[in-house]
């Protein structure tokens, strides 16, 4: 798998990562290998195109299984399954990752998007210059322009 670490390297988001298990990515066979399919559109997408390049092109019998940001990171630095996460929005888990990166547990494979993307919470212009929001904490002073689904009596 070392080699299949290095070519897909086509994987993962600015401030998140491409993340491979260390033990199973370093194999010298490729063999069986676990693909999280993580519960959001883009990094599903990313899953099946790891599948296809991984099952034709090298071989493998790749399998794509169930996976969300914590649970997964946490499953591949304690358990080294998934072999794979191909987006990984590790904002919240900077330190542990950056520990496991350290320790040999987890490699960081790359970054597909060029330029990456961002994480944020997003209003529109109209409603921040209106009601002159500027910070989060204008934000929260202001639930009412926020209602939230189920109880509008608080915020989103």
């Amino acid at each position: 798998m070392k080699t299949i670490v290095k070519t897909l390297a086509v994987t993962a988001l600015m401030g998140s990562a491409s993340v491979f298990s260390a033990s199973s990515a370093l194999a010298n066979t490729c063999g069986d290998v676990t693909i999280a399919e993580m519960n959001w559109a883009s990094a599903g997408v990313l899953a099946h195109i790891d599948r296809i390049i991984l099952d034709t092109g090298y071989g493998c019998n790749a399998e794509l299984v169930p996976g969300d940001t914590g649970p997964t990171f946490a499953s591949m630095d304690t358990k080294g399954q998934p072999d794979i996460a191909p987006e990984t929005w590790s904002h919240n888990l900077k330190e542990k990752l950056d520990v496991a990166v350290k320790e040999g547990r987890i490699i960081i494979a790359g970054e597909p998007i060029k330029g990456g993307a961002e994480e944020g919470w997003w209003i529109p212009d109209y409603i921040a210059n209106t009601h002159n929001i500027k910070t989060v904490e204008d934000v929260l002073k202001r639930p009412d322009l926020f209602p939230g689904a189920e109880d509008s009596s608080k915020g989103a």
